[in-house]
Parts: structure tokens; sequence; C-alpha cells
């Protein structure tokens, strides 16, 4: 059962970390935006301190990221001489509705992303849509509270019927949230949620979680009735935990953050929320006010396949003084038969087949690789026919593993994959530290981390490489 012929080969981004153009188009103002770099970004991003707009002295890179929004055409002309099948992005929601409760939409953003998929299918890559990849309006956490609220549902059930009428033939692959059990995790980034002194942020964030489930599944009925070739996924920051050691304790604590992670995608994939979640909110006093047309919603309204991101496993354990390691906001135990990155993440290609394999015998549904890669720091060199390069070895050698890894899911274990989109195919800011030097992409773009640079675009090593990939069908690595 090797890949399919079809197989959908390409790469990814997000709005928010690379498309600018903040002020631009009619643009609105969004969580995303006032996320700074520097010391402060993490307490922003956990809600804990609030920054409702632009404060001066601080240099936020979300508001230029690489300049997509002017360079998306030169962009998807490199990405379609690698080969690329797909190109995964998102809508940044701010665009189209600039406040996010108004009647009628932003035309200028409309028009926008019309242009960018007309592009991408100018090339023959199918556009794969994040719809939500952490945006939200601020006028929409300022007046309701953002998630917190059901009201929400009503703005992202109107977003949704724009898209999915407005794009009907352009975009077929769609992605409701990004990584929806963020929200435990990076809370303001992942959802715009704020909190206040004294507030119960644990009941507050399942409340803002379950809304944001059943907006996926209003997403989902509405995407198959406006065109039933839509197909609708859900989106986790995935990685099975490992025990440290076989103390029992340690193999019940690594279940339980496996289903801390999966919940959400239980209910999305599932259609109800499983009784272990339903024990925990009993538990912890959590009332989510789930009504019977929620419940009717979530359960006819399944999501079509399972779209994951991949950096590394993690690993947990109840004992004390063992060391400690981080990895796509995660904060775990460091394994000690694991190599690690520049910034400390965990590199475990065999984990990428083991979660694979968790997925796929818990929901039976396709799988999609949506983001997998390596942050490093690369060095720009001169490439002998008057431009630049970069020999990052070292982010091929990374790349290859997980492929292979992949590749066995599928012929050896019988895993049904649509696709792979490694993260940050060009170069972008990063989600967890806003900075530039944590690069991934196959395209090195001149952008440093305090905001300098030409944004000029040079090949990586690693692009002829992919392209190879691409155009044997993963057979040549």
């Amino acid at each position: 059962m090797p890949l399919s012929k079809d197989f959908l080969w390409g790469g990814a981004t997000a709005a928010n970390q690379c498309e600018g153009a903040y002020a631009e188009g009619g643009r609105g103002l969004a969580n995303v935006d006032v996320i700074p770099h520097g010391p402060e970004r993490r307490s922003v991003m956990l809600g804990v301190r609030k920054m409702d707009g632009i404060e001066e002295g601080y240099y936020y890179p979300a508001l230029e990221g690489i300049d997509f929004y002017h360079h998306f055409r030169e962009d998807i002309a490199m990405f379609a001489e690698m080969g690329f099948k797909t190109f995964r992005m998102s809508i940044g929601w701010s665009r189209i509705f600039p406040k996010g409760d108004e009647e009628e939409p932003n035309e200028e953003g409309i028009a926008f992303y019309e242009e960018v998929f007309r592009e991408c299918k100018k090339y023959g890559i199918e556009p794969l849509v994040t719809i939500t990849h952490f945006d939200c309006p601020m006028h929409l956490i300022k007046t309701y509270g953002g998630w917190k609220d059901r009201r929400l549902i009503e703005f992202y059930k109107k977003l949704v019927t724009t898209l999915f009428t407005r794009y009907k033939g352009l975009v077929k692959y769609w992605i409701t949230f990004n990584e929806i059990n963020m929200i435990l995790h990076l809370p303001f980034m992942g959802a715009g949620l704020q909190f206040e002194e004294g507030e119960d942020q644990e009941r507050a964030k399942y409340v803002s979680a379950h809304h944001e489930l059943v907006a996926s599944a209003w997403a989902s009925k509405i995407a198959h009735e406006i065109d039933p070739e839509n197909k609708v996924g859900c989106m986790m920051a995935a990685g099975n935990y490992y025990p440290y050691c076989c103390m029992p304790e340690d193999v019940w604590a690594a279940l339980g953050k496996d289903r801390e992670n999966m919940m959400f995608i239980d209910v999305q994939a599932r259609g109800y929320y499983p009784n272990y979640a339903r024990k925990l909110f009993e538990k912890k006093n959590i009332k989510i006010d789930l009504t019977e047309e929620d419940e009717k919603i979530l359960r006819e309204n399944t999501v079509d396949y399972i779209s994951f991101s991949y950096y590394s496993s993690r690993c947990i354990t109840t004992q004390e003084n063992v060391g400690e390691t981080i990895g796509n906001a995660f904060k775990g135990t460091k394994n000690p038969y694991l190599k690690s990155s520049q910034w400390g993440w965990q590199i475990d290609p065999l984990g990428l087949r083991i979660t694979m394999n968790t997925l796929y015998d818990r929901y039976q549904k396709p799988l999609f690789i949506v983001e997998n890669g390596l942050g490093a720091r690369d060095e720009l060199i001169p490439d002998g026919n008057g431009s630049y390069t970069v020999e990052d070895d070292y982010r091929i050698e990374y790349l290859k593993a997980h492929i292979e890894a992949f590749k066995a899911a599928v012929e050896e274990d019988g895993v049904e994959l649509l696709g792979y989109t490694p993260w940050g195919c060009i170069d972008l800011v990063s989600a967890s530290t806003g900075e530039m030097s944590k690069r991934y992409g196959f395209i090195y773009v001149d952008r440093a981390d305090d905001g300098s640079g030409t944004f000029a675009r040079y090949r990586k090593k690693s692009f002829a490489w992919y392209k190879k990939v691409i155009a044997s069908n993963g057979e040549e690595l």
C-alpha cells in the first residue's frame, strides 16, 4: 500500500505569521497582531498580561510578517517550482470581517484571498485552508470576551458561510480551527482569551473550547450544504505522551495527558463528549452549557478527516528531579533517548508513526499531516551564481526521517494519509517565540528578529531536495 498517486505534497503557513499588511485592505486588528516579541510575549499569549492594542515601545512581528500580502505571486511560483500539489494557508478573520460582528463582509479582504486561490490554481496547487489559525478580531475580544461568549458561534457561522459561498470551486479542503487543544496551553494566542484576577481560568478555557467545537460542527454542516465536494477537517497539536518509566503511575499520567489533547478531536470526529471528559467536568464543577441543539449538531456533523501538527513526542513522569524539555508550547519530561533541536524540541521520527497509528486506530478517518518541521538557525551564504543559499542538511535529515516514518505507517500499518505539508515551507515568524531566526522553510526570507531586512527570497539546499521528493512521490529521499 504505497503512497497514492494523488498524495498531496506541499507546505504550510499561517496568515498571522507570514501575511503582514495588518492595516491594508480594510483589515481589522486581531489578537495575533498584538503579541509582542520579547520577554512579555508568553504572558500575553497566556492571557495574563492584557494587550488590547499596539503599545509604544514594543515590536510586533505579525504586523509585517514576511509580507506575503505583497509577495504571494512570487512565493506561490516558487512553491510550484518545487512541485507542490497543495498549499496550506489560513484566512485572517479580521480581513473578512474587520470587527467580527458586521452584517456584511469586507470585499477587499475577500478579493485578496480569491487572488491567492486563483494563483494557486494556475499552477495546479490545491489550497488547503485553515479558517481560524488562532485569529480572533480584537473587537470580539474586547466586546464579548472572545470565545467565552456563545454569540461567537453565530459570528463564525457568518464567516464560514461567506467563505464557502464565495470560494466554491476554488477551495475543497478546509480546516476549522488550528491546533484546537492549544486553547488549554496558550489561551490568548489560541482563542483570544484574557483573564481577570481570580477568574476560574480552567472553566473559561473549556467553555470557550465547547463554543469552538459547536462552531466547528456548524462549519461542517454549512460546508457540505453549500458544496457536497467540500472536505472539512479538524486539527490538533499532536504527539503521543510516553511514560518516563514503567511505573504504573507514569503510564497513567501519560494516558491522562493523551486524553487531554485528544478530547476535542474525540468530539469533532465521533460527535460526542467521551465519558472521561464528562467526568472531568463533573469533578471540576465545570458547566459548559451543553444544549440539546449542541448535541444534535455535534452528533450529525463530524469531520471528514483528522489533520494534525507533529514536531515531537512528549514524555511525562510522576517522579521529582527529572530533567525538563519543551516543544510546541508543551513542557514535559526530557526523554533521555532522544536528541534535541537548537530550541530544545526533542526529535522523534518513530513518534510520528506511533502518533499516526494512535489517531487512526482511534478514529478510523483519513489523516493529514499539516505541520512538521525543524526550527533552526540558518546561515545565508553565496551560491556561486550571484545569489545566496543555505546548506541546511540538518533540515533535510529531519524531514527525510519523518517522511520515512509516515511512509511506514501507510505502507506497513495501513494508515490512510491524505497528504503532507511541512511547516513554514517559507521562513516566517515563529508562533512560540516571535523570532525570525527560528527558521523552518525551504525558502530563506531576509528578515531579522528586530524587523530589519529586505524580504528578499532565496532557495535553500532543501528546496531542490524537496522538489525531488515530490517528483518521485516520496521514493527518492
